[in-house]
């Protein structure tokens, strides 16, 4: 059988067949109603205000129900994951009880046969991944988002230009990784800080054997700054808050102008935006949302998940807000387990939710369901003492 017959980039049309289960697990009545009611519910001494813009977005949404079909699809296979499919884990750990496994290492996926079916998920994987499966012979379904092609595209133009790619991104996150693959040379810059040292690095400042330990884990094998940052084209990781990636991208090229003169920059940087419509939708959406004096602010999502981090982060600028996983996160009206804005920590904090009547705003990231966007909902009514 050929490559193109065993690798599936779309549909396989059957979405009929599994709407019932997608609806049972991820779909909400009660998000209709406050959709319907102009994104806000009164009850008792909460008003609770949506984001207008919040939740499963259409690659996540996609990515979720070809995995479904997937499983129709292929009844009597085994099927895998190369990863978490999204970064949420309600929706894997659904996709898991329908036998779908996740690939967690090496020795996983060695015992992978032509027999077996291999999803890639949204945010897609490495070149050397997708050469090793497609080595083993097995079915391949590649669910990965368009927006994140969109910026393989970009990278693979830069190196075919002769350009470095500099990627605002997380250099460990599986979308970044996969990006870097398609890179000739590249270098991730989490944030404006690291972006400085790049910037003070192009101006003249710092040794090169500095420079390459800061950024040990987040540049390609040979990377020489010397030669390498004389190029460059920026890009994206698709959910990053993308003022962060705006500012950033004018930084290198104000950098790379006073080094090398205005007259020259057009042959010495390149920037397409990359950051995915539906990201830019959801961090407007609860910026809007802010503006409205909230007294606190929930951010449903996966602690792993990127974008709803990133939502937090905004949310936090106007008032309280937390980063919840789901429903369980809220311990009580006086107790909730968090993610902390801007690090990996975990936290319980108490005294989080006002006393008397009070504004509640809630908005979810990319890879959260509707049906969990409830759950929350329904437990904040519950432990207030709403009716």
């Amino acid at each position: 059988m050929t490559e193109p017959e065993k690798t599936f980039r779309a549909s396989f049309g059957i979405k009929g067949i599994v709407q019932h289960q997608l609806d049972q697990s991820y779909h909400s009545p009660l998000i209709d109603k406050i959709r319907t009611a102009g994104f806000s519910l009164r009850t008792g001494r909460l008003e609770i205000r949506l984001a207008k813009e919040f939740g499963f977005c259409y690659g996540v949404e996609r990515a979720v129900e070809f995995a479904y079909e997937t499983r129709a699809r292929f009844p009597d296979r085994r099927i895998f994951l190369t990863n978490e499919i999204i970064h949420n884990p309600r929706v894997n750990a659904e996709l898991q009880g329908m036998g779908v496994k996740i690939l967690i290492d090496d020795a996983s996926r060695s015992e992978i046969t032509e027999k077996d079916v291999v999803i890639m998920p949204a945010f897609g994987v490495p070149v050397e991944a997708l050469r090793e499966f497609q080595k083993k012979g097995c079915v391949i379904v590649d669910t990965t988002c368009g927006s994140v092609m969109s910026v393989w595209r970009r990278v693979e133009s830069y190196s075919q230009d002769g350009f470095t790619s500099v990627i605002h991104g997380k250099y460990d996150h599986e979308e970044t990784r996969a990006t870097c693959s398609r890179a000739a040379k590249y270098l991730v810059v989490k944030n404006k800080d690291q972006a400085k040292q790049v910037c003070d690095y192009i101006a003249g400042f710092g040794t090169r054997d500095s420079f390459l330990m800061a950024f040990k884990d987040a540049c390609s094998e040979g990377f020489h700054p010397d030669k390498d940052l004389g190029k460059i084209g920026f890009a994206n990781q698709t959910t990053m808050l993308s003022r962060e990636s705006i500012e950033i991208s004018e930084m290198l090229r104000l950098a790379l102008g006073a080094r090398y003169g205005q007259a020259e920059l057009s042959n010495r940087f390149r920037h397409f935006d990359t950051i995915c419509s539906a990201t830019q939708d959801r961090q407007d959406a609860i910026r809007k949302l802010g503006e409205k004096k909230m007294d606190v602010i929930l951010v449903i999502g996966g602690y792993k998940s990127s974008n709803t981090g990133h939502l937090a982060e905004i949310a936090s600028e106007f008032c309280p807000a937390y980063h919840v996983e789901d429903a369980s996160s809220i311990l009580s009206g006086e107790k909730i387990r968090h993610k902390k804005i801007g690090a990996q920590e975990v936290l319980e904090t108490s005294g989080w939710l006002p006393a008397g009547e009070i504004k509640v705003g809630v908005t979810a990231g990319a890879s959260t369901p509707n049906r969990l966007v409830e759950e929350v909902i329904q437990r904040l009514i519950d432990i207030s003492g709403a009716k």
